[in-house]
């Protein structure tokens, strides 16, 4: 590889780590208010919070969430080929499609969170969901600056205003969630006020992200101005041309990805109206609900950030090298992009089934043994999301984007019937929605590999991209198992009748231990190459402390 190369391919891996970094500060954030949260408001609460938010996020979906996938495409398209001005036309473009849509569902949401309460049978969620609703007009503006941001390569002031954006959140959902109960306390509604105080972190925290993205806008002006002063270019591109594009991207991106979403409001209805006719009451169907929903996906969607940031990222990757010719390097890029995922996904489903139960209880103080087999059964739903996450976004980026619609259309019907059959007439109950939640993973990525091979000719390697990750993840699982074990058994002889405490320090000694245990063992292996390491950012830096560390082997 060209030195060249050698950079641009540091630059695609150094903003993908960037924005998967920054993902995995706010999701731990996400997890470590949650905590705080739920003790102030309540299991049933949390149902409310989970199930507005279910709804919230489905409108979300079809109005907004698409837009910085979408207008990095476009702007990406036209970047590469030096077309600037046209840049500005999309940009004009897209926030006026964003005011007009994100208004449209803000105010559908509103007026119909009462209808949505009454469909599932929890009539109080159109509280806290009515003050979602606002959220979503502020999501459409901020979706664009970031995809204008993404298009250009430039991740940073996405990660920015995402941080920004959860920490506000965290602040104000705890503080607002306070007063909310306080002011409740003893009434019906109580539960219901509690959790749209939760809410109402989402709403400022938005409003926070927003304002930083703008700032960051109007700062770096001068540098788009000066890239539009310098294209000589004297046809524009039509805002009728520009509009009919975006549709034609936001479109299947927003079906795809509403159809992943859909299955989580599926899931409430199907759960909470067959559990209800198994005689279940209200209280214990939230409460189960609130454990698989905000405390099990909470947990296994921290790892599946990372995979989202690199398919957010490779997508004007891909853009810009197919629109230069160089499709012999897309292969390369979608290889090195699953790899690195997979690096990640698989110690994490790996340490999840061995101390999700402990993580979860040292989080939220929940001891039940429900925790435990929903980590242990669904940890695997790992390694599935990241890589159709991944994947969905490479078929965007290579222009096929009404195939991972299909996919999660056909995953979305086999996911719902086996959760009907299996809540009908099986006794798993809540263990069913991880059965089924590994299940629409799972048929995604089988159908994105196969459409992945007849396009393109694309083979995943799969010695040190998915046997040795899964080797080394498999003896760290062993370890963390027994490592957890023997620290609880010795701090519980140092400090009796402590088991709060005995069980945080067991399990932050052993997930410390069990990073340098995987990656001693991937590299080992012969998982990583020191060529690999090289290209990632600050390689050759890594290269030498693997070298004193004897990790790594002096290459002949």
């Amino acid at each position: 590889m060209s030195t060249e190369a050698n950079k641009k391919s540091n630059g695609f891996l150094l903003q993908g780590s960037i924005l998967a970094a920054a993902s995995i500060i706010v999701r731990v954030i996400g997890l470590v208010y949650r905590v705080p949260l739920t003790r102030i408001i309540g299991e049933d609460a949390i149902g409310y919070y989970q199930t507005a938010f279910e709804f919230y996020s489905t409108a979300l979906l079809l109005s907004s969430y698409s837009l910085p996938l979408a207008v990095s495409k476009l702007v990406s398209a036209r970047q590469i080929t030096g077309r600037y001005k046209d840049n500005w036309r999309v940009l004009f473009v897209s926030l006026i499609f964003a005011f007009v849509v994100g208004a449209a569902a803000s105010l559908g949401v509103y007026f119909g969170a009462d209808l949505y309460g009454r469909f599932n049978h929890t009539p109080l969620v159109a509280i806290p969901l009515r003050v979602l609703a606002p959220t979503i007009f502020v999501f459409s503006i901020m979706g664009v600056i970031r995809g204008f941001f993404q298009g250009h390569g430039d991740m940073v002031p996405t990660a920015i205003s995402q941080i920004v954006e959860q920490i506000v959140n965290a602040a104000v959902s705890i503080a607002a969630a306070v007063y909310m109960v306080k002011r409740y306390a003893g009434t019906p509604e109580r539960d219901a006020y509690g959790a749209a105080g939760g809410t109402w972190g989402t709403f400022i925290g938005a409003c926070a992200g927003a304002l930083i993205l703008i700032g960051i806008f109007f700062y770096r002006s001068g540098r788009h101005a000066e890239m539009v002063r310098s294209d000589e270019s004297k046809e524009k591109e039509r805002y009728s041309q520009i509009l009919k594009i975006l549709l034609l991207t936001v479109i299947p991106v927003v079906i795809s990805q509403t159809v992943y979403q859909i299955s989580a409001i599926v899931d409430v209805s199907i759960f909470h109206r067959t559990l209800q006719a198994k005689a279940f009451d209200t209280v214990t169907r939230n409460t189960w609900w609130g454990i698989y929903s905000g405390k099990y996906k909470l947990l296994t969607n921290v790892p599946v950030a990372v995979a989202a940031a690199m398919g957010t990222t490779i997508v004007p990757t891909l853009v810009a090298e197919i629109a230069k010719g160089r499709k012999d390097r897309v292969n390369g890029k979608i290889a090195l992009t699953v790899k690195f995922n997979m690096i990640v996904a698989f110690p994490c489903a790996f340490g999840f089934m061995a101390l999700g139960g402990p993580i979860l209880q040292m989080l939220f103080g929940d001891t039940r043994i429900l925790n435990t087999e929903m980590m242990q059964l669904g940890g695997s739903a790992v390694i599935f999301f990241a890589l159709s996450t991944v994947t969905n976004g490479v078929l965007q980026g290579i222009h096929h984007m009404f195939i991972p619609v299909w996919h999660s259309f056909v995953a979305l019907i086999i996911h719902s019937v086996t959760l009907w059959l299996l809540l009908r007439f099986t006794e798993l109950n809540a263990l069913a929605l991880v059965i089924c939640n590994i299940l629409f993973a799972l048929i995604v990525c089988i159908m994105n590999a196969r459409s992945l091979r007849k396009l393109i000719g694309y083979k995943q390697e799969w010695r040190t991209s998915f046997v040795i990750p899964l080797i080394s993840a498999a003896v760290m699982g062993a370890f963390a198992d027994i490592c957890y074990r023997v620290m609880y058994y010795l701090i519980q002889c140092g400090i009796p009748n402590r088991p709060g405490i005995n069980n945080m320090v067991s399990c932050l000694v052993t997930i410390g231990l069990c990073v340098f245990v995987f990656f001693a063992t991937l590299l080992l292996l012969g998982g990583v190459t020191e060529k690999e390491i090289e290209d990632m950012p600050k390689g050759r830096m890594l290269v030498k402390i693997l070298r004193k560390l004897r990790l790594l082997r002096t290459q002949e």
